[in-house]
């Protein structure tokens, strides 16, 4: 199997670099009886490789004013650093090394497993952040997708250094891999750069260079998801599979009712219509206080602080949800009016105007959130992990702006259709 590393490259004319390094194993990777174990092992990596303790690992780039993190998806381990760009080789030198050659010291393994069980039970404290991930297992139940990120006492129990060294061999490969630096450097010396550090670990192991005009097909090195068992334990062959039909509600003692309404949406590989339901999202509950589930609820019926929609799209399908909280007593009248948002946009077609005006909205947002090299590293770090290119804000726009009216109504009715949404509700 090629040990070849994904590498793309952003040129910017500022004083700071970043680099993110990008891994294939997240929550859906993990053995049932190790749930939790991604996390885990993310925050294991800077507890100490054979040349540097926790302790040194930490200091490495902090000594020098930088910062190296890490976060976990359901998809991904994602290790990233800023650190001015006299530094860069710093940088790339213990990204390789943590993610290489971690030793997951057993006594730092005993207590890092407290700090996340303590992390496990200020997410339980937090009711929105709880609904989310309830949501989202009681949807994709049974599936890999239905694991929770941070796990559970019983299952990180489970879990030795021996076990995380197993996942390390298994996952933490070149070929399972993607780098996006951006900075101001040579391309040609920042590639020999890498290469050169990637050869202390794996010899004969090279780069895969990713432009804009040279994109890479990465399907040979995806591997297979679960596609397979979502699609026939919810008997559908299509990337919509219904997920798990609900309606739940749970006494937390809470002031705010919390509820979320969602259901399974595209995958990420869908770029067409992934694309027209970011749009469907943004209009019906995007960042803007004009989105149009804000407009009603809250600037019209005074009836919500904050409501919101989101769309994620993962490998083999998606999920699009509607979160609000509001007054026990208002909860229905809620419900009532996203309904009748909803409605709007199946059955009734988006004039152009309307649409005009949202494609101006959505693509301002997107230009200016990545007018940020470390927005840029982390979007397309995750691209090329999943599907070998990216794409630029040029093509974006492109894709947006083709959309109609018709292209609206129809994903629309496709995802949206009321009798799909399941609902969790948290009082």
């Amino acid at each position: 199997m090629s040990q070849n590393l994904i590498f793309a490259f952003t040129k910017t004319t500022s004083p700071v670099a970043y680099c993110v390094l990008s891994i294939g194993m997240g929550t859906r990777n993990e053995d049932p009886k190790y749930n939790g174990l991604a996390h885990l092992y993310e925050h294991m990596l800077f507890k100490g490789t054979p040349k540097r303790t926790s302790v040194e690992i930490s200091n490495t780039l902090e000594k020098v004013g930088g910062d190296m993190n890490a976060f976990t998806t359901k998809e991904r381990i994602v290790l990233y650093t800023t650190t001015l760009k006299e530094d860069i080789k710093k940088a790339i030198s213990l990204l390789f090394e943590c993610a290489f050659t971690s030793s997951f010291p057993p006594d730092e393994l005993k207590k890092e497993k407290i700090v996340v069980m303590d992390e496990i039970i200020t997410y339980q404290d937090s009711p929105t952040e709880l609904l989310y991930d309830t949501f989202e297992n009681e949807l994709f139940t049974g599936t890999p997708l239905g694991y929770s990120i941070l796990g559970e006492k019983k299952s990180l129990n489970k879990i030795s250094s021996s076990i995380l060294k197993k996942y390390q061999k298994k996952y933490f490969t070149p070929h399972n891999m993607t780098l996006t630096i951006a900075g101001d450097f040579e391309e040609t010396k920042i590639v020999s750069m890498i290469k050169s550090e990637l050869q202390l670990y794996f010899k004969g192991a090279d780069l895969e260079i990713v432009t804009q005009d040279k994109p890479f097909v990465a399907k040979k090195r995806i591997p297979a998801t679960s596609l397979e068992f979502i699609c026939s334990k919810y008997n559908t062959k299509t990337e919509l599979a219904k997920g798990k039909l609900f309606n739940k509600s749970t006494d937390k003692n809470l002031r705010q009712a919390h509820c979320i309404l969602g259901c399974s949406a595209y995958s990420y590989y869908n770029t067409k219509k992934r694309t027209i339901l970011s749009l469907i999202t943004n209009i019906l509950g995007g960042p803007a206080l004009n989105s149009w589930l804000s407009m009603s609820l809250r600037e019209k019926h005074a009836l919500v602080y904050h409501i919101e929609a989101s769309y994620i799209a993962y490998k083999d399908t998606g999920i699009f949800s509607i979160y609000f909280g509001c007054e026990k007593k208002f909860l229905e009248r809620c419900i009532s009016l996203i309904k009748k948002e909803i409605d709007r946009i199946v059955l009734t077609p988006v004039s152009e105007r309307a649409l005009k005006a949202a494609k101006k909205q959505m693509i301002g947002q997107i230009s200016i959130a990545s007018d940020n090299a470390e927005a840029q590293c982390l979007a397309k770090g995750k691209s090329l992990l999943l599907k070998g290119e990216f794409v630029t804000n040029k093509q974006l726009r492109e894709y947006i702006e083709a959309i109609t009216p018709s292209d609206i109504q129809e994903v629309a009715k496709e995802v949206l259709n009321w009798n799909r949404l399941s609902k969790l509700l948290f009082i």
